[in-house]
């Protein structure tokens, strides 16, 4: 099954596809809007906040969860400028962060397929 889904940002709702994806989360970044979390039609919200660099990637099993997170195991250090939506600026261990090409495949297969890609490193945080 093939997945779509929304982004409400304010204004109109922005429609996700996986061919759409990439190109929606890169203007967003570009905008200074680093937190996303599309409202995906099988019920999954993959969400992320980047720094432009790197992100925080975690996809919950549904309202409440706290779901599994993406991790770069061999990252040492951490980064910071993670601004959520409400203006928090966070830091996060580089390990608990990937990279942003790989942010942007992880996303993308999400919204194709409703689950992380099989050779996505991650964490459960339940």
């Amino acid at each position: 099954m093939i997945e779509s889904g929304v982004i409400d940002g304010g204004g109109a709702p922005a429609r996700v596809l996986p061919g759409t994806v990439l190109e929606l989360l890169r203007s967003r970044i570009e905008a200074g809007r680093p937190e996303t979390w599309p409202t995906g039609s099988a019920g999954r919200s993959p969400g992320f906040v980047t720094n432009a660099e790197r992100a925080m990637v975690v996809l919950p099993a549904g309202e409440g969860d706290p779901g599994e997170h993406a991790v770069d195991p061999s990252a040492d250090g951490g980064s910071d400028g993670f601004v959520l939506a409400d203006g928090q600026c966070d830091e996060y261990p580089d390990q608990d962060t990937v990279p942003l090409a790989e942010v942007l495949r992880i996303v993308e297969h999400v919204v194709a397929t409703g689950s992380w890609p099989a050779d996505a490193a991650r964490v459960a945080d339940r």
